[in-house]
């Protein structure tokens, strides 16, 4: 079964470390979404008729927009696709947008998981980030989202941010894993080029965290995730059992996907499309009938290369016998001599037919990823 993701670049405020595309909302979305359900009806045989089995409504903030706007999305969606009716609909949400009679909406709508942006719990954090809310918007938040009936609810949060304290960092943990929620995205503060932060980084600001204190954090987040009983099923998520996330899983098992909006992206198992990261252009190109994204054929080393990107960073590793069957016996002999130093060294563990990453080689995992990818010259 495939997947459909939808982005809603909108935002009400530019969060200082973002570097997904986003456009600030004056609040008129009638031309984008018309567009965007054009996309939705001239693309319906990118995955080969499949029926669909998640839904994740991303952005930007998807909160932005009107509980009528989402039903009018909605309705395109079920209308052009095959939509299991045990489909995991997933939708993004600020904290300073959440209010119940907007949640019972969404609950009517088929939506059955929330995703709260919290980032932190400290409002200093928050200040600097250029978050809209503060952490009382952020507790009411998360009282509403449970008091409207959601049962499946992640938060993600932030760490490695200027001036956290590890013992700041596992207060946030704490006052998270404190509410019932089912799924936990963290994420390290990354400063991309372009962004405010990097700006204020240039400046010398702020200054990033040494790689000791950033271990720190990560080895605090995995001890305190799994004494709360999550499990951390790929590095920077963790979940109760029965709640991971099945649209970002489908993703890292390179399940087929349709990405519709500004800057969305599709995979269908043979080519990888990216639709253009320009609203104005999108919505001209859309209408006019012209074409709206780039696109490449996947040819078998790129296949390769991104099995290891996702497969690597989950606790299901990489599958030997996927890999003697799809890349043959030269990719499955090349794997295993790879993997011998990294097994040597306490990084990897090889459990029964997988290669799966210890907590040490986690830390390091994009290293350990970039020594296995094929280059030109293999």
């Amino acid at each position: 079964m495939a997947g459909i993701y939808i982005h809603i670049p909108f935002c009400k405020k530019i969060c200082s470390y973002c570097d997904f595309y986003h456009i600030l909302s004056t609040g008129d979305h009638d031309s984008f979404i018309k567009a965007l359900l054009s996309e939705a009806e001239m693309r319906k045989d990118y995955t080969r008729s499949e029926e669909i089995s998640t839904i994740y409504i991303g952005g930007g903030t998807p909160s932005v927009l009107s509980v009528k706007e989402v039903k009018t999305i909605f309705d395109c969606l079920y209308r052009n696709y095959s939509v299991n009716k045990n489909c995991e609909v997933t939708f993004e949400m600020n904290p300073d947008d959440v209010n119940v009679p907007y949640l019972l909406g969404l609950n009517e709508l088929s939506v059955n998981r929330i995703s709260l942006g919290i980032q932190s719990w400290r409002d200093k954090d928050l200040t600097m980030l250029n978050r809209r809310h503060d952490s009382a918007q952020a507790e009411t938040a998360l009282k509403d989202v449970f008091k409207s009936g959601f049962d499946n609810v992640s938060v993600d949060l932030i760490y490695g941010i200027p001036g956290l304290g590890t013992v700041d960092w596992g207060r946030n943990i704490d006052i998270t894993f404190s509410y019932n929620i089912k799924h936990l995205s963290a994420y390290h503060l990354t400063i991309e080029e372009g962004t405010p932060l990097a700006r204020m980084k240039k400046k010398v600001i702020i200054e990033e965290i040494d790689e000791e204190e950033s271990n720190s954090q990560f080895n605090l987040l995995v001890e305190k995730a799994i004494n709360a009983g999550f499990i951390q099923y790929e590095i920077s998520n963790f979940a109760k059992p029965g709640y991971f996330s099945a649209h970002n899983t489908n993703y890292w098992k390179q399940v087929n996907y349709l990405g519709l909006g500004p800057s969305a992206h599709s995979f269908n198992g043979y080519s990888r499309q990216w639709n253009i990261s320009d609203m104005k252009g999108y919505i001209k190109a859309v209408n006019s009938g012209n074409q709206f994204f780039g696109r490449e054929e996947i040819d078998n080393k790129t296949r390769f290369n991104e099995y290891i990107i996702t497969s690597l960073r989950t606790m299901w590793g990489i599958d030997l016998e996927y890999v003697e069957k799809t890349f043959e016996k030269e990719g499955y002999d090349y794997i295993l001599n790879m993997a011998d130093k990294f097994i040597n060294y306490g990084l990897m563990r090889k459990e029964e037919n997988a290669l799966i990453l210890t907590n040490q080689g986690k830390m390091i995992s994009d290293n350990i990823i970039s020594e296995f990818m094929l280059t030109d010259s293999e």
